[in-house]
């Protein structure tokens, strides 16, 4: 992470706060008006740093290629770098046994947050041979003790799942800080045990992992927390703020147990603003390669894109080159079926800027008529996170066809001016 934070540096992307801040609502604050990437030098005494990958820009920087490339390229890697076992890590340059959690920059971000959340904490579990790792909110309740954010039936919560049932702890260590490809990959929707392959197959160079006291294998960070999920104990979690910007209801979720935190001299804190630019970006990215390589199956597929509009989350836009009449429907359904929390998607042509929200609206005014182009699809499972959604998980989808008619594409032709 400090090499990506220098080279963001060197290029001139980094704001730098070096005048004190408060953990509490202040340096969100600060965070949330500006654009990019944002280092405190004095968080109560500590470094910290947030909108790592505040941008597309700063995510085409990481994976090496332009912004236009970013889905091409998630969607061309597998899963299957070269993980290496190392006996030394940076992180244990300072081991504490006694475990303080309000020692650590750990922020209050709105003011019904039910507590201090840790927000880019990897929680990597191991279980009977299974590994997984894979980012949950964490809310502060103790100096050792944090809620963790269980999604069924995302992998974290199989393990516990499995682990509860037989009365065991399940080991975890959060890794917090570390190389933001990893952190990236911990974020997507791999199979289980395969995160760090992926960050490695990203990144063209082999992941190193070292062995945590509790036996939990970690990659290099700044800060790594050591501890367990209890199989029983549960606490209420929430408020906090989801993607949409909204408060997420209070549930009773597992208790982890801190029992050993060790870090990096001087170490560099990284916090997720929630609902702010990197957790769109977060939550977003990772779906849409599903989108492309679900659309590819059916048409020819250009580009896909979340917006920032739609949460990074519940609205897509789904360029094409269009080969038949009905391919833009074909794309429709295909989107909708590879990422179910799609509420809205809109599918358009390759002269369309899919980044341009300007562009996008002027392709539904021309090029769709309504009751030919727009589908409705009504009783089907949406996002929990969306607060229009009917109290069983269902909701209401529309999909629009803005492409050109293809026997009628003179029509459509934009107008250009000679160089």
């Amino acid at each position: 992470m400090r090499d990506f934070i220098e080279q963001l540096r060197n290029s001139g992307k980094i704001t730098e706060i070096k005048n004190p801040v408060s953990k509490e609502f202040e340096a969100p604050r600060i965070a949330k008006k500006i654009q990019g990437p944002v280092l405190f030098h004095d968080i109560e005494g500590k470094k910290a740093i947030m909108n790592l990958l505040g941008t597309r820009d700063e995510l085409a920087a990481m994976l090496g290629v332009r912004k236009d490339m970013i889905i091409q390229k998630l969607s061309e890697v597998q899963p299957d770098g070269e993980i290496v076992m190392v006996c030394d890590s940076p992180t244990m340059e300072v081991v504490n046994e006694q475990v303080d959690l309000y020692s650590l920059p750990i922020m209050k971000h709105f003011a019904k947050d039910g507590g201090p959340y840790i927000t880019a904490g990897i929680v990597v579990s191991e279980y009977e041979g299974s590994m997984n790792a894979s980012i949950h909110r964490l809310m502060v309740i103790g100096k050792d003790k944090l809620a963790a954010r269980l999604v069924p039936p995302r992998h974290t919560y199989i393990l516990h799942k499995k682990a509860a049932s037989k009365g065991d702890k399940l080991p975890v260590a959060i890794v917090i800080g570390t190389d933001p490809v990893i952190t990236f990959a911990s974020t997507t929707r791999v199979p289980l045990g395969k995160e760090f392959h992926y960050a490695a197959a990203l990144r063209g160079a082999p992941v190193e992992l070292f062995a945590c006291s509790n036996g939990v294998r970690v990659p290099h960070a700044e800060i790594v927390l050591e501890g367990y999920i209890d199989p029983v104990e549960r606490v209420p979690e929430g408020p906090f703020v989801d993607i949409t910007g909204t408060y997420d209801e209070v549930r009773q979720e597992p208790v982890v147990h801190i029992t050993r935190i060790i870090h990096r001299k001087d170490p560099i804190y990284h916090g997720i603003l929630p609902a702010g630019p990197e957790h769109l970006l977060m939550m977003g990215v990772p779906y849409e390669p599903k989108i492309y390589r679900a659309v590819s199956e059916v048409t020819t597929v250009k580009n896909v894109v979340l917006t920032e509009g739609g949460c990074c989350y519940l609205h897509a836009v789904v360029q094409i080159e269009k080969q038949t009449e009905g391919d833009g429907k074909n794309a429709i359904m295909a989107a909708f079926a590879s990422h179910t929390s799609l509420k809205h998607v809109v599918v358009v042509d390759e002269d369309i800027d899919i980044f341009d929200p300007k562009d996008v609206e002027f392709a539904i005014a021309t090029r769709v008529k309504g009751d030919m182009d727009v589908m409705i699809i009504t009783n089907v499972r949406g996002s929990s996170l969306d607060p229009r959604g009917a109290a069983d998980g269902t909701t209401t989808k529309i999909g629009i066809d803005a492409t050109k008619v293809l026997k009628q594409a003179e029509m459509f032709e934009r107008a250009t001016m000679p160089e």
